[in-house]
């Protein structure tokens, strides 16, 4: 079973860089990311999940309805991905829910910060996915958490893959990096060891950051963007189709 999932964001990563960027201009850039990526999933036919900030739902609300019409899940991803806050997981759903019309099941905080357990329970979430179990020094230090799903309370913890033995990490940023052959190899055999395969993504990852200079993005997380990375997620869905499902993450808990 194959969980692709986005985190769909307004684009904000200049800021990270002493950028300025206006909410419009990154709504403008992962709103034609999300496209790209639609685009890709119904040529395929297969199902994602889409973790929404509450800034991407109330801008984007046709791009929010073309998910849903597309058979997609929506889920929750805080309200401003630049400025959490503790009252983002109940906002979140409260927007989310208002702009789709559905109710919501599961929660990834913005760059997979901690979360608090109890609110996540307290609001009605059946799963968070919250968690990247990897060992990436500044940003990931989990050595010790488990690799795979597991319960707390209620609520059905859903990690990000690793590799089962030195837990290197197989999301977005592996894929704009690596051979691809080398990242699909290591994906086979995350799914055989595991039985599933959960990774993510960002709209703006699929947008022509190469073209814009002034966003000062560093080489890695513009290497194979735009286009190009519209092209690896074909080739990654398509290596994953021969052998697998792709299932949303709520169909995911309900099978458990």
């Amino acid at each position: 079973m194959i969980l692709l999932s986005f985190d769909t964001e307004e684009f904000d990563v200049p800021r990270e860089h002493g950028v300025d960027i206006s909410l419009e201009e990154g709504m403008k850039v992962s709103i034609e990311g999300t496209n790209r990526i639609l685009d890709v999933l119904k040529q395929n036919g297969v199902k994602a999940t889409f973790f929404c900030t509450g800034n991407f739902a109330e801008h984007a609300p046709e791009v929010m309805q073309r998910i849903m019409e597309e058979g997609h899940e929506v889920a929750c991803h805080g309200v401003d991905h630049w400025q959490p806050k503790e009252t983002d997981f109940e906002v979140s759903k409260q927007i989310v829910e208002r702009v789709t019309g559905r109710t919501v099941y599961g929660y990834r905080q913005p760059r997979m910060f901690p979360v608090s357990d109890s609110e996540i329970e307290r609001v009605g979430y059946r799963y968070n996915s919250s968690l990247n179990p990897a060992f990436i020094p500044g940003r990931y230090m989990h050595l010790t958490a488990p690799r795979t799903w597991f319960m707390k309370g209620g609520v059905m913890q859903i990690p990000a893959s690793v590799t089962p033995w030195i837990r290197f990490p197989l999301f977005w940023l592996a894929l704009h990096n690596l051979p691809e052959g080398l990242y699909h190899w290591l994906v086979r055999r995350t799914v055989k060891h595991d039985g599933y395969f959960v990774t993510y993504f960002h709209p703006w990852e699929f947008f022509d950051l190469k073209d814009h200079p002034e966003f000062k993005i560093p080489f890695i997380i513009k290497n194979h963007s735009g286009r190009e990375m519209v092209q690896r997620l074909d080739n990654l869905i398509k290596m994953l189709k021969k052998e697998h499902d792709f299932i949303t993450f709520n169909e995911f808990v309900t099978s458990r």
